[in-house]
């Protein structure tokens, strides 16, 4: 005989299960509703990853912390393809090595800001980090003459607050939207074709000054950048004038 009552039973709890699931399949689209995501993104306090251009420039950086054995090899490389970048040194490199920084501003390229000791800025307070900033720039000003304005996070970790102190400092906070990799000493072939197949107009590439494979890489992603038609300039030449925000990718662009 058919026991109602148990398959009765057994249906609710089926439907339960499966409303749960529902509940569960309908709180994760819309956590990860591109829209959603974008406006709860766009309420953050970013760093610049990228600029919106209508015009084929790119801006090539170094962040320079620890060693210093290729720095002379690649201005020279620069200077060849007549290409001015943007290098972001950290303090202690800087009162390690003055002659270098110096050879940099000399070249025509951008020194900036990289923090004074490469610490994790999001756990200090707003207050160490300015102190922090004008640390690493007393140290700049005194061998280019010049007072940086754009900064990057050491590690490229960040916070709202971060962020926040660095404005506050009346700098600019600058990421990337091509990593090179070069870190992970990849081979030079490697670095070229993640540079290439990334970049675009208003790209910010990230490279190091004491990688292993960034001075055999370089003068070929140089070459291909400058036959596509691409302009290469330091980051405070690709960053816009006026009146601008930053969308939830990290782009600047016109307000």
């Amino acid at each position: 005989m058919i026991n109602l009552k148990r398959i009765v039973e057994k249906n609710k709890a089926i439907l339960s299960a499966l409303g749960l699931v529902l509940v569960v399949v309908l709180i994760f689209w819309a956590v990860s509703s591109p829209a959603i995501v974008g406006v709860s993104a766009a309420q953050r306090q970013l760093p610049i990853y990228s600029v919106q251009r209508d015009d084929k420039r790119v801006a090539i950086s170094f962040d320079a912390a620890w060693g210093n054995e290729d720095t002379q090899t690649l201005i020279d490389i620069l200077e060849q393809y007549q290409v001015h970048t943007t290098f972001f040194v950290v303090g202690d490199w800087v009162e390690r090595y003055p002659e270098s920084v110096k050879a940099l501003s000399d070249a025509g390229h951008e020194v900036m800001n990289h923090s004074n000791h490469h610490e994790h800025f999001s756990q200090l307070s707003s207050e160490e980090i300015k102190k922090n900033l004008q640390a690493c720039n007393d140290k700049l000003s005194a061998i280019t003459g010049v007072s940086p304005v754009l900064f990057r996070c050491p590690y490229g970790e960040y916070d709202d607050h971060v962020i926040q102190a660095v404005k506050e400092a009346g700098m600019t906070a600058v990421q990337w939207d091509v990593d090179s990799l070069d870190w992970k000493e990849i081979s030079a072939k490697e670095i070229q074709s993640r540079v290439l197949k990334n970049v675009k107009p208003g790209s910010i590439v990230l490279f190091h000054n004491a990688a292993k494979h960034t001075p055999e890489a370089l003068p070929g992603i140089l070459e291909a950048l400058i036959k596509d038609g691409y302009t290469v300039v330091p980051v405070s030449e690709l960053l816009l004038e006026g009146d601008t925000v930053i969308d939830h990718t990290g782009k600047q662009c016109p307000a």
